[in-house]
């Protein structure tokens, strides 16, 4: 039986991606022999801003650093809202740097920003089109959408939830999305992005918000769980993953 360690950098007031991530992975444990271990390296975060979003990646580095002397496996950066905030492309800077702050230290691993993890989830699924949901602001909401459209995904339709507070974010209820699904235009879509965001609870409602659209559903929890799993040359199915856990991507 194979362990691995699952190094997580993460804001300050997360609480979601330390229960979604493991619970993927539990889950995966029932159908698959590989066994998981969980560490995080946090950096300060309190309110969804651009300023404290900032800021806060600026700390990324030492958690890379601090995880790095755990020898975990995988790295995840579990802020999608931060690296999109920080100009459009900026996952596919940020993933390398923090890999070569964790090989300098001598504990090399691959680094997975919950951003670049939607990015080839959305393109693993052959979705073109995507329909999305976000508990942030109306501005960063939409910048989240523009980040989304300069990879050549387009997104026709998006709801801004408009929640500031990061443990506001916490607390929204997964079994509302659903319901809130049902006012996006869906119809000519490939794909809908549940939550663009990985504090926003969501996996209860995968399987709901799949048979309310008829489409494949992912959120950034899900994604990036699917990319560590291709990272560590494992298997991707994960039950109750929604389409893209299925195993066939």
């Amino acid at each position: 039986m194979k362990k691995f360690r699952i190094g997580q950098i993460v804001p300050s007031s997360n609480v979601t991606m330390e229960t979604e991530i493991p619970a993927l992975l539990k889950a995966r444990e029932a159908v698959a022999p590989e066994r998981f271990t969980f560490h995080s390296a946090r950096m300060r975060m309190k309110h969804v801003t651009k300023e404290e979003l900032e800021k806060m990646d600026a700390d990324s580095d030492r958690c890379a650093l601090e995880l790095s002397d755990a020898k975990v496996d995988v790295m995840g950066y579990a802020c999608l809202v931060a690296i999109m905030s920080m100009g459009k492309g900026y996952h596919c800077v940020s993933g390398p740097r923090l890999a070569g702050v964790a090989a300098d230290n001598g504990g090399p691993a691959p680094v997975v920003t919950s951003a670049g993890a939607l990015i080839e989830g959305i393109r693993a699924l052959g979705a073109k089109k995507i329909a999305l949901v976000a508990p942030y602001m109306k501005p960063l909401t939409e910048m989240v959408v523009e980040y989304i459209r300069n990879e050549g995904i387009e997104v026709s339709d998006y709801i801004a939830l408009e929640i500031q507070d990061n443990l506001d974010v916490a607390a929204h209820d997964p079994m509302n999305l659903p319901e809130i699904v049902k006012g996006l235009k869906t119809d000519d879509v490939d794909a809908v992005v549940l939550s663009a965001c990985v504090q926003m609870p969501s996996l209860p409602a995968v399987p709901m918000a799949e048979a309310v659209t008829g489409k494949p559903v992912l959120t950034a929890a899900i994604a990036t769980t699917w990319q560590m799993l291709k990272e560590l040359d494992l298997d991707t199915r994960v039950p109750g993953g929604g389409t893209l856990l299925s195993g066939a991507y």
